[in-house]
């Protein structure tokens, strides 16, 4: 039988009984990294004194989860033992490998189970103080280029509560780019969550982007942006716009009036 098993986002403290006694039974460890993995089964074994198994590493991430299910003996190994799946660090599955594992094991009657455990969207989203009862988590942004600022069109769009993760050597990217879009909506950000030096921020998006633009960013960030207020008569947003039949040069005069951007940058976009 598989079992996914969520691993701490950062405090030791946060690993579950449920989650030990399984890796007390284990026979087969499948890891994200297993260089990461027997990090924190040492970890775990000094701090609460325990003997794990001898176990047999597997490396499976999102790189060769396909190519590990085309494997005779790989699914041999998972009907007839013990097996665990582990990502780094929080829950397998969310923006983390082990979706397809899951997904065929559904689709083949093969048992498994998922623990419940720590997740930096779902701590993020409790920690930010928004009432909002929807969010939409979108993951990470595209790195660059038409795709990011595609994705981070729908995300400003969005009607609910957005969340996303961003990367240490691109959060003043992404705060640069709330400041030019939407400098006044307010945003919440957090690092290192459930660790000793867990740090929040919530304010507007033009505030925390002065504030951080010349410190040294570290750390991975879970980011919670508010939506534009639904309840205002009028709200215009950009997805209402690109699903208008203007000429491009209307268009871009409309997103530059909602977003303070330059109209020939916008048309050449749309043009492209």
């Amino acid at each position: 039988m598989l079992y996914f098993i969520p691993t701490p986002i950062g405090n030791l403290g946060d690993v579950s009984f449920r989650t030990i006694e399984l890796l007390k039974e284990g026979e087969y460890i499948l890891c994200e990294d297993t260089r990461v993995t027997k990090k924190l089964l040492q970890l775990l074994s000094d701090r609460l004194e325990i003997n794990f198994p001898n176990f047999n590493f597997l490396s499976v991430h999102s790189h060769n989860e396909q190519k590990f299910l085309q494997s005779e003996e790989n699914l041999r190994i998972i009907k007839e033992n013990s097996c665990i799946y582990v990502s780094d660090a929080g829950m397998p599955c969310v923006s983390d490998p082990g979706s397809f594992l899951a997904d065929y094991c559904l689709k083949n009657n093969l048992q498994y189970d998922v623990l419940p455990g720590a997740n930096a969207v779902l701590t993020a989203y409790a920690s930010s103080g928004f009432d909002d009862v929807n969010f939409t988590f979108f993951g990470f942004l595209p790195h660059k280029g038409k795709e990011r600022k595609a994705k981070l069109d729908e995300v400003l769009s969005s009607k609910y509560l957005a969340i996303l993760y961003e990367s240490p050597h691109r959060l003043l990217k992404l705060l640069e780019e709330l400041n030019n879009f939407v400098p006044h909506r307010e945003i919440f950000l957090a690092k290192e969550l459930t660790k000793k030096y867990q740090t929040r921020y919530k304010d507007t998006a033009a505030n925390i982007y002065e504030n951080l633009k010349a410190e040294q960013i570290k750390g991975e960030w879970v980011v919670v942006i508010k939506p534009e207020p639904s309840d205002e008569k009028g709200i215009i947003t950009l997805e209402d716009i690109s699903d208008l039949k203007l000429p491009p040069k209307q268009k871009a005069k409309l997103i530059s009036k909602l977003t303070g951007r330059n109209i020939k940058e916008i048309y050449s976009e749309l043009i492209c």
